[in-house]
């Protein structure tokens, strides 16, 4: 069995990990680390565990596990690693944006890997350290790989999407909390959204000669969990053309699926697939991609990643099906 330790136990990600890992065949949960909940039922702050799963919070760490997962916020996961050492054989997922950037990471002898599976398949499968995508990013990434793939992305790309209000953390601020959010719709970081520099880094991966804009506009929804992006570009494919290019990309990706028809986003919620719709108006090809922010843009994807690194069925634990209400 693969003993796991999770970080940063309390907030929405920890507890989407925790819900798959308590049913995951091949997983054991060693120890779930809180300082505000240390000694605490884990079902304090995750009660919808209750009966799944009896362990307390800690304040310890078991430095012999065999994988950790950094749930902590952002910017906090070095200082973690630092000031917490483990075994040599202890692999490490962190969600974080830490690690994203390659130029961003100071544990250069660890390297880390970015964990978006549908790009980087094989270095996950050999790595030790993974940062796994932004939200934002792993929904807009897989709407344009294909496009980079064949060098098609040679003008600005404009997106629009709306996340859930789960995006923003467990903890309410003013733009979080139900009051404000319910029949409320504003947006936020327009054109300058972090996950814009892991985005291009991606990109310029497969279209090395990639300089166009992404002028993006990020939205927060008045509902709890899920990504809806819609995004649109120039280009002289048609259709077919184009559809087979998203479905050759995709073909050995078992996440993924490419269709032509209007989409929704309770057909991705509480699953950890992107579903992707095209459609072509004109010189125009548009693209709308949706996923479930907590589980394919967080905690699903690194169980992906996790069953990937230990050789394990790359769909194990994660055949969660949405309810369709």
């Amino acid at each position: 069995m693969i003993k796991a330790g999770i970080i940063g136990g309390a907030g929405y990600t920890s507890g989407e990990l925790l819900r798959i890992l308590a049913n995951h065949p091949n997983v054991e949960i060693d120890f779930v680390f809180s300082t505000s909940q240390a000694g605490k039922p884990l079902t304090n702050a995750h009660p919808d565990l209750i009966g799944e799963l009896d362990l307390l919070f800690t304040d310890k760490i078991n430095p012999e596990v065999n994988i950790v997962f950094l749930c902590l916020g952002h910017g906090k996961s070095k200082g973690f690693l630092e000031q917490n050492k483990f075994a040599s054989h202890t692999r490490v997922i962190d969600l974080s944006n830490d690690f994203r950037l390659n130029n961003n990471s100071e544990f250069q002898s660890e390297n880390f890997v970015y964990g978006l599976p549908e790009l980087n398949k094989s270095k996950i499968e050999k790595a030790k350290y993974i940062a796994n995508p932004g939200c934002f990013a792993t929904a807009i990434q897989l709407a344009l790989l294909p496009l980079a793939s064949q060098n098609l992305l040679q003008n600005d790309v404009h997106i629009n999407a709306v996340t859930g209000s789960t995006g923003a953390g467990v903890q309410p601020t003013e733009t979080s909390h139900h009051s404000w959010r319910n029949s409320n719709i504003s947006h936020y970081k327009a054109f300058e959204h972090q996950h814009l520099a892991e985005i291009k880094q991606s990109l310029n991966q497969l279209q090395n000669d990639f300089e166009s804009e992404i002028l993006f506009i990020p939205n927060r929804g008045e509902f709890t969990r899920g990504i809806f992006a819609t995004l649109y570009t120039k280009t002289d494919k048609n259709l077919e053309e184009l559809t087979e290019i998203y479905k050759d990309f995709y073909k050995n990706h078992p996440f993924v699926f490419i269709l032509n028809q209007n989409i929704s986003l309770k057909m991705a919620v509480q699953t950890n697939k992107c579903i992707i719709s095209l459609e072509k108006k004109g010189n125009y090809l548009l693209v709308t991609s949706i996923i479930d922010n907590l589980l394919k843009g967080a905690s699903g994807q690194a169980i992906q990643n996790m069953n990937l690194m230990f050789g394990l069925e790359e769909t194990t634990g994660l055949k969660l099906k949405p309810s369709g209400l």
